[in-house]
């Protein structure tokens, strides 16, 4: 019996990795995260082929820009053991990893941003468990259900 597909949100800043890095790349580790809460949704909730809503966060427009799915296992982030990284982290060893990624495979761009204002217009209908219009919420990977999913797709 297979898993049942599962969905998230995953934010990155466009500066840092656009939607538009990940379509020239195609597939890409998802590096830099160091927030447990965010590694433990990669390490032990993510399965190859769930499905990611791909949110640039930090710029003049947040919001959802194209949608790419999971096509990894979670494994070691290799930054954390990397001296030179800005994610470096003396306190993990190859022996003993703190810090989980998974790789991000591009589906497509949205014919539009779906601006978070936007998506806090609809905050009644996506529920109150939507952490992303949930005040002071700031992780960069969120858990996202079927409905939510099919929803935020459909203000497209």
């Amino acid at each position: 019996m297979t898993a049942r597909k599962r969905y998230w949100l995953m934010k990155s800043e466009p500066d840092a990795f656009s939607i538009d890095d990940l379509q020239k790349v195609k597939v890409e580790p998802w590096n830099g995260v160091r927030n447990y809460q965010a590694r433990n949704f990669m390490r032990d909730g993510m399965q190859v082929g769930d499905g990611i809503l791909f949110y640039h966060s930090n710029c003049k427009v947040p919001g959802i820009v194209g949608t790419a799915t999971v096509a990894s296992k979670a494994y070691p982030d290799p930054t954390q053991f990397d001296r030179k990284s800005d994610y470096y982290d003396p306190k993990s060893s190859p022996q003993e990893p703190r810090w989980m990624l998974v790789d991000v495979a591009f589906d497509r761009k949205l014919s539009r941003t779906i601006a978070l204002d936007e998506i806090k217009a609809h905050a009644d209908a996506l529920g109150e468990g939507f952490a992303l219009t949930q005040r002071g919420n700031r992780l960069s990977v969120l858990p996202v259900t079927a409905a939510q999913w099919k929803l935020l797709l459909a203000l497209e």
